[in-house]
């Protein structure tokens, strides 16, 4: 059996060896003959600037630069049929198939089509398609591919922001994909982006916190940038930092897997990352409390889903601390001056710095010897939750004087009252005031225009600033109503005014007077030069002087211009189904900004003419009952005395006879000469 076994095992050798010197034989002449073509052989048509082909109709370059080819990788390790290997022969006929970088680099290949780049090459978005990175894109041309460690390549450390910029600082290349430029263009305004546009070899780029190849969503768990692997990523480059936050409370918290946890950017920004000395930064000084710590520590969030007290934020600003950061102090405490900043831990944590063992220590580095006794003062200012003595005696000291404040000043205000009416009203009753300035029909116009445009501006800036006290006055739910009715009354005064000048012959001599007239030109020279001591001479008004006149066509033009804004943002839904979007917000814009310029034009100006003006204090009551003194009238309006209305007035003025007379002397004599203040 071994001799049979051997026998046939040695004629199998036999076989196979005469097998092998045939294929030689036969097959190694042809196989010596094709030899590979050279670098050299192909760039003797390659190295021709000229050299193109044709592309889907679009010429294509063929060209290579053999200095950049040679001095890149790929040149200085490798041939070109090394990756064009379906090349035979120079020159060849067939068109090469395109090389795939995945040959060689099938990792980062791997990780480029799990990528959000990689996906967006397979989006059913054209656009989006189209403009999606390869390799070359970042990389550069294949035939002068540089390594990272070399300054001229595009993937260096210092030249990766521009050339993600490329892409992602172009809102034309971004089209359609969701993305904004705008975090590129902020990068380049960080403490990053200044520190590698000066050079930095180690300042965070793009691919630092995104990674290279496998660029993933904020939504992806597996993303460097997923919400909790930012502390991770950071600690690349600040690993002391990560520390000191893993520890914190806020680190346990992420590592519990708790969302409403920050990690650093939620508060230092993503893209926008400046220096806490900057007063932009979201970690400055001011910023802290205001803002950053405020946009967690302020609502009761915490409160009902982790028992964290809040309302944190306003008892700081109350404090002095709070108040001073206001003013615009730099050295005051803010919220990292007292709890940390990395290393933030709950109070009842012995290595926290705000433990009841460390407050000596935290509150003497502003206020050097502070003592035992200092550092129980509250610095968050009537906590709600705080049961300690002083805050209990606090709160009733507050609610003493409030009530003191209230009751005193509320029967100073009162009694006050009382005596400026007394007073007031028989100022009135002993003036001498038979001068008809505005008739029953002005007057009620003027009275409803009056309460409606109060209203108006009371109900409207409540809106607008519900902060204030004009919001804890007015509830949403009465107000919207009483605005609207305010502005239906302010439109139907108006319209009825048009009635009035239209059809009543006192209404058409009124608007008749209010035209503008030359002479009003030369009484606002004449006005100016007398109160400025320049002249000796009194302005000679008519019925009307150019200030009222004025402020009546403004009047006019701000009933108009309120009325159709308001209306249009009123029925904003129907009106939606004519006009474009943006005239709507355009017509508030116009609204809000009016009832500014209107609301100050009456206190400036109307006020202090009715009320403030040393001639009229402290009222001019034509309003209520139309009158003005001969002597006032014939101050302001003297050359309209002769033509103007007398009417009977109380005991002890001047009858309607005498008033005559005086009317007629005035016309016959002129007006009266001045005679100086």
């Amino acid at each position: 059996m071994i001799g049979r076994t051997q026998v046939r095992s040695g004629h199998r050798l036999r076989g196979t060896a005469s097998a092998l010197i045939f294929f030689i034989l036969c097959f190694l002449p042809t196989a010596l003959s094709a030899k590979a073509p050279t670098n050299a052989d192909c760039l003797a048509c390659h190295s021709d600037p000229g050299l193109t082909t044709e592309v889907n109709g679009k010429p294509v370059s063929l060209y290579v630069d053999e200095a950049k080819f040679k001095a890149s990788i790929h040149g200085s390790m490798f041939a070109c049929v090394d990756c064009h290997d379906d090349v035979k022969s120079a020159p060849h006929t067939a068109t090469p198939v395109k090389i795939s970088c995945a040959k060689c680099h099938s990792d980062e290949e791997k990780a480029y089509q799990s990528s959000v780049h990689g996906k967006g090459a397979h989006s059913p978005k054209a656009e989006v398609a189209k403009e999606v990175p390869t390799c070359t894109s970042c990389h550069g041309d294949v035939h002068q591919v540089l390594p990272a460690s070399d300054p001229n390549s595009p993937v260096s450390h210092t030249n990766i922001p521009a050339t993600c910029s490329k892409c992602h600082a172009t809102p034309m290349v971004l089209q359609g994909t969701g993305l904004s430029a705008q975090p590129a263009l902020s990068y380049k305004e960080s403490v990053h982006g200044k520190a590698v546009a000066g050079g930095s070899q180690t300042a965070a780029v793009c691919t630092d916190c995104h990674g290279s190849h496998a660029i993933l969503t904020p939504r992806d768990s597996k993303s460097s940038i997923a919400k909790f692997n930012v502390p991770n990523t950071c600690g690349k480059c600040h690993g002391t930092i990560e520390k000191e936050y893993n520890q914190s409370i806020h680190g346990k918290a992420i590592a519990a897997g708790n969302w409403a946890a920050p990690v650093c950017t939620d508060c230092h920004g993503i893209h926008t990352i400046l220096q806490p000395t900057d007063p932009k930064s979201s970690v400055s000084g001011q910023a802290l409390a205001r803002t950053t710590c405020a946009r967690c520590h302020e609502g009761v969030r915490l409160s009902e889903e982790f028992g964290v007290p809040g309302d944190r934020i306003r008892s700081y600003m109350d404090s002095y601390h709070g108040l001073a950061s206001q003013l615009g102090s730099q050295v005051v405490a803010n919220c990292a001056s007292c709890h940390g900043v990395h290393n933030i831990l709950p109070s009842s944590d012995p290595n926290s710095t705000i433990n009841k063992a460390h407050l000596v220590q935290t509150c003497g580095k502003c206020h050097p010897g502070a003592s035992a006794n200092f550092v129980k003062s509250k610095v968050h200012i009537d906590v709600p939750l705080s049961r300690d003595p002083g805050s209990i005696a606090i709160r009733w000291i507050r609610w003493f004087y409030l009530s003191m404040i209230i009751g005193t000043i509320g029967a100073m205000l009162f009694h006050n009252f009382l005596v400026w009416r007394k007073k007031a009203l028989a100022l009135r009753r002993a003036s001498h005031r038979p001068v008809v300035r505005m008739n029953p029909w002005q007057r009620a116009q003027h009275l409803t225009l009056l309460i409606s445009f109060i209203t108006l501006v009371l109900t409207g800036f409540a809106l607008k600033y519900p902060e204030t006290w004009l919001g804890w006055v007015f509830n949403e739910s009465i107000r919207r109503w009483v605005h609207r009715v305010a502005g239906v009354v302010l439109i139907g005064v108006g319209l009825f005014h048009v009635f009035y000048i239209a059809f009543r012959k006192d209404g058409r001599k009124m608007v008749k007077d209010m035209l503008p007239i030359l002479k009003d030109a030369t009484d606002v020279v004449a006005a100016l030069k007398y109160y400025l001591g320049l002249s000796d001479q009194r302005p000679q008004f008519l019925r009307f002087n150019y200030g009222e006149k004025f402020e009546y066509w403004a009047l006019v033009w701000g009933t108009f211009v309120m009325a159709a804004t308001g209306l249009l943002v009123w029925f904003q839904v129907q009106f939606s189904a004519f006009v474009p979007r943006w005239i709507i917000d355009v017509a508030l814009a116009i609204h809000f900004y009016e009832a500014i310029l209107a609301t100050l034009a009456i206190i400036v100006w109307h006020f202090y003419a009715v009320i403030f003006d040393p001639d009229v204090y402290p009222m001019n009551w034509a309003w209520l009952d139309g009158r003005m003194s001969v002597h006032h009238y014939e101050v302001e309006h003297p050359l309209a005395l002769a033509d103007a209305e007398f009417a009977s007035t109380s005991e002890g003025s001047e009858s309607e006879e005498d008033a005559t007379v005086k009317r007629a002397q005035h016309k016959e004599e002129g007006p009266p000469a001045d005679k100086g203040d």
